[in-house]
């Protein structure tokens, strides 16, 4: 995918109204929530931060995929959770508030982790002659612009116009989820030909990439003794990413279409499995509030 007014205008332009979305969601409280139970926030961060990156890197040797693949299955492996995660966890009855807590601080977070992470992939299965760089404070300065930035403008909305937060909630995610969709299907259309070249590495990475995450997530949260409410939302939180970030980074940053394919192909499905955690939170969890942490959790 060739730059064009798609990659370098459209597409973080969208993401800068998702976040804009989320934005209107939060506040203050969802960042210092993770004081009242750190050992959930920490181990779903460690999930996200740690893991996931780790996996991707070696299911993309384990699957031999070319190095561009391999870049973009970092990239997504490598992005902070979205809107999807919340909506997800909400409807799974799990605990809503770690997980808000968990995309607001991991989106913080990732501004930096993100460079480091990508930078990493780009210098190990690319070959330096091909002249892919990531240029680290530019790509600072940018995830920072369509993350940080428009999270922040939709927190002071919600604080001086709690009620227009409120009635905006449901017209955002429903637009995010649009628009998602279309950037998604854009992607996959304007990439048929390797798309359809590489489909069996692409399907059999992503969903081994979103069912280990998810895995590790739900272990890693009864090692720790999480409630099973919190533990649900770490595993649905290692597993769910921002795939449009991962799109945005591959094509507007990196201008590299091919490297956005791994992230359009988990955006597809990630909805799957979150589709199959969603009917079994909602099946297994009684309806109600989420569980409140236990003190000194």
């Amino acid at each position: 995918m060739e730059e064009s007014v798609l990659t370098s205008v459209v597409l973080p332009a969208a993401l800068f109204l998702i976040m804009l979305g989320m934005g209107l969601s939060l506040v203050v409280d969802d960042f210092k929530r993770v004081v009242a139970y750190p050992k959930a926030a920490i181990t779903g961060l460690f999930c996200q931060l740690i893991l996931l990156p780790a996996c991707g890197f070696l299911l993309a040797k384990a699957f031999g995929l070319r190095p561009e693949m391999a870049v973009g299955l970092m990239i997504i492996a490598a992005c902070p959770g979205g809107v999807t995660s919340n909506l997800i966890t909400h409807v799974a009855r799990a605990d809503t508030a770690l997980s808000v807590t968990l995309t607001a601080i991991n989106s913080v977070v990732a501004i930096f982790t993100i460079p480091l992470v990508v930078g990493f992939g780009l210098e190990y299965f690319l070959d330096a002659s091909r002249g892919i760089e990531l240029p680290v404070l530019k790509t600072i300065g940018q995830v920072f612009g369509i993350t940080a930035v428009p999270v922040s403008i939709g927190m002071f909305i919600r604080a001086r116009r709690p009620d227009f937060a409120d009635r905006m909630d449901r017209p955002a995610r429903i637009g995010s989820a649009v628009v998602f969709v279309l950037i998604v299907a854009g992607i996959i259309a304007a990439n048929l030909d390797i798309l359809r070249e590489h489909f069996a590495a692409l399907s059999g990475v992503t969903f081994a990439l979103n069912l280990l995450t998810m895995a590790l997530g739900a272990v890693a949260g009864k090692l720790v003794r999480l409630p099973a409410r919190q533990t649900l939302t770490v595993a649905i939180e290692a597993g769910i990413q921002n795939g449009t970030l991962a799109i945005v980074i591959a094509t507007s940053i990196l201008k590299q279409g091919d490297m956005a394919l791994p992230g359009g192909f988990y955006s597809l499905v990630m909805f799957v499995s979150g589709a199959a955690v969603m009917f079994y939170g909602s099946r297994t969890h009684e309806a109600g509030e989420d569980e409140a942490a236990p003190a000194g959790a």
